[in-house]
């Protein structure tokens, strides 16, 4: 949030600078987390005995893991962002996380027990205090009624799926055929290069993200000291609910770096032209969507918005539920396959992560750029932060359904998530209308705003 009213930013393609630099931040975070994501499972599962040894876990060990570890690094937004909150400031939380997060990256480099256990909590500190803080900064990039925010949110999306599609490739390969911990270390120098890019964008970034209670504007240093107005009360309402749509998502997304990896890896055929395709490179498949598809599937939501169509963030939240809930039916088939020839093409694993990717891009920018909406300015980075740990509950049920695939079969576990996901997305559907009347309003009025025409209003500005 802004710790100063009146200004006028320099923009490039539309939207503010400091949008760029965050861009480029989190590009380099999520290039470090989804590279190392890529290979944590594989690392676990790979016996002692290969020349790439691991530690030979048992899948069901590796996937408890995976989703005890996912959960936390989510759920370490709440104190993450109540620390911005009431201490530091999101600018400030954001390095401090950065640094932590080149620090637990670097320990996973060397080849002991204590330094992967290290690693681990350091990371899972880290994201907590990058996490949910850059997130809001972006959205104190915008003033409220801006229609832009959803795109800028967007652009900033493609920017995480930009990262987490080299790592996948080049720390998934580096991973898979030079050794785990080298892998491990390039996600760390990744992150180096993110936290050094933030610290020369600071520039870009001097009036977001600013602690309040240090602000020499008056009425910013009362807005942490109001209590809640009915209006605001309701809005927060409405977010909780809505994390009800976030934890049913993640909980069947993430099977991707579980179940579906694990499934790449030893169900799928992956010989192309007599090449055998590294697992951990599937995990490349939805970023690249993203980077492909994530501007037109925003610019359709902004042209329905502006020709007066249904387009709220509620209603694209839903449809995103029922369109990834839709992509595991190829997971469906992809079983099917397997369960009667002995393995399963990878074009099922392909639709699958292209139906998850339209699904992703029409829930999980807008949630963001929803939080930046609806909290009350004094709760703005523990919003976010609530809202990343619902992520990782949902991630902790990723692995709880992965492990059940153990005992189950995974026909039956890709099966049960589709229909659930569409199921409960066309539930909430019916309740939509009565949940958006507790926004009071909060998307009617907006539209294209730019700064020459905006100079003067507080970028931290909230109703």
């Amino acid at each position: 949030m802004a710790n100063s009213a009146t200004i006028k930013q320099k923009e490039l393609f539309g939207h503010p600078v400091g949008l760029y630099v965050l861009f480029f931040t989190e590009m380099w975070e999520r290039f470090s987390y989804y590279g190392m994501r890529a290979i944590l499972v594989l690392y676990l599962v790979a016996q002692t005995s290969e020349s790439n040894a691991g530690l030979g876990w048992s899948n069901g060990e590796a996937l408890a893991l995976y989703g005890w570890y996912t959960m936390l690094v989510y759920v370490a937004s709440i104190p993450g962002g109540w620390i911005a909150d009431k201490f530091l400031g999101q600018k400030k939380s954001v390095l401090y996380g950065g640094i932590l997060l080149v620090a637990g990256h670097s320990i996973l480099a060397v080849e002991q027990m204590w330094a992967f256990y290290t690693g681990l909590g350091l990371i899972i500190a880290g994201v907590g205090m990058l996490k949910p803080n850059i997130s809001t900064m972006v959205g104190g990039l915008y003033k409220q009624g801006d229609i832009r925010r959803d795109k800028g949110f967007t652009i900033f999306y493609i920017g995480i799926n930009v990262g987490a599609f080299l790592s996948s490739l080049i720390v998934g390969y580096v991973g898979e055929v030079y050794g785990w911990h080298y892998g491990f270390g390039l996600a760390g120098i990744g992150m180096a290069a993110g936290l050094i890019q933030y610290l020369a964008g600071q520039k870009h970034l001097k009036h977001v993200g600013n602690f309040l209670g240090e602000s020499k504007n008056e009425s910013e240093k009362e807005a942490m000291k109001k209590p809640l107005t009915k209006i605001e009360k309701d809005r927060i309402v409405v977010l909780l609910i809505s994390f009800l749509l976030v934890i049913v998502f993640w909980g069947a997304f993430e099977q991707a770096g579980g179940l579906m990896n694990i499934y790449a890896k030893e169900n799928t055929n992956r010989v192309l032209m007599g090449w055998e395709i590294p697992a951990s490179w599937f995990q490349s498949l939805n970023a690249m969507f993203i980077i492909f598809l994530g501007t037109s599937v925003a610019l359709y939501w902004a042209n329905r918005k502006l020709k007066g169509k249904l387009s709220t963030s509620l209603f694209k939240m839903i449809v995103g539920l029922i369109i990834m809930g839709t992509g595991f039916f190829f997971m469906t088939a992809a079983s099917m396959e397997f369960e009667s020839t002995g393995s399963s093409a990878m074009y099922w694993l392909v639709l699958a992560y292209l139906f998850h990717t339209v699904g992703e891009l029409c829930i999980s920018p807008v949630a963001l750029s929803y939080i930046t909406k609806l909290a009350p300015i004094k709760y703005a980075s523990l919003m976010m932060g609530v809202y990343f740990a619902m992520t990782g509950l949902g991630n902790k049920l990723a692995g709880l359904l992965g492990e059940a695939s153990e005992s189950l079969g995974e026909l039956t576990i890709f099966t049960g998530i589709a229909i659930f996901c569409v199921a409960f997305g066309l539930i909430v559907m019916l309740f939509r209308k009565r949940l958006e009347v507790l926004t009071h309003g909060v998307e009617d009025d907006e539209r294209e705003m730019h700064y020459d025409e905006a100079e003067g209003f507080e970028l931290a500005d909230k109703p």
